[in-house]
């Protein structure tokens, strides 16, 4: 896929096939975050893997989706969830969390691009609940949860469209998501 095209279908998918992802495609996904570039090359993200189906469902427990959608329009129902969660951690020993957390995006960005160029869709998830999940993972206090991302095949499309008076995503009559972009004037000041 062009480098643009990639780009542009790259979004958020939230219902998934309940196809897994490879074993390749998954080594690919883990390589392409642990080269993404890292501030003074610290190095300071880990990953945690969870593809068991039982325990991806604990995990999915303590997650929230699509904020700007009524729960039962937003949440992946039964046979629509993620088959894999990735978390992505700061191991504090090497750097902050908060010095991290610039890295983390650097990594998800490459993570969820090279799953893209398998058509692994994913979602970036912001909203669970952190203390619980580093319990459940046995996590040391030195390793801190920065991002939690959801990954599968998409059973529904998302797509950008220009912004006329909302940033709020929607779903259409078929379920696919239209996700409201502000335009380079907007955006873009020369200097």
């Amino acid at each position: 896929m062009e480098l643009m095209e990639l780009l542009r279908t790259r979004r958020t998918y939230r219902r998934f096939l309940q196809d897994p992802v490879p074993d390749e495609v998954l080594s690919e996904m883990l390589e392409a975050a642990r080269i993404a570039s890292s501030g003074a090359n610290r190095q300071p993200l880990k990953y945690l893997v969870v593809r068991d189906p039982e325990k991806v469902e604990k995990v999915f427990a303590e997650t929230k989706w699509a904020g700007y959608l009524p729960p039962d329009e937003g949440t992946p129902k039964e046979g629509e969830r993620p088959v894999l969660f990735i978390a992505v951690l700061a191991d504090e020993e090497i750097a902050s969390a908060s010095v991290a957390a610039f890295d983390a995006g650097l990594a998800v960005s490459n993570m969820t691009l090279a799953a893209w160029s398998h058509g692994v869709g994913s979602c970036i998830i912001g909203a669970c609940n952190r203390p619980k999940l580093s319990e459940y993972f046995g996590l040391p206090p030195k390793l801190v949860i920065l991002d939690l991302v959801a990954f599968g095949y998409p059973s529904h499309t998302s797509v950008c469209e220009e912004m006329t008076d909302s940033v709020k995503y929607y779903l259409d009559a078929d379920r696919n998501y239209h996700v409201p972009k502000r335009s380079l004037a907007e955006i873009v000041r020369y200097f």
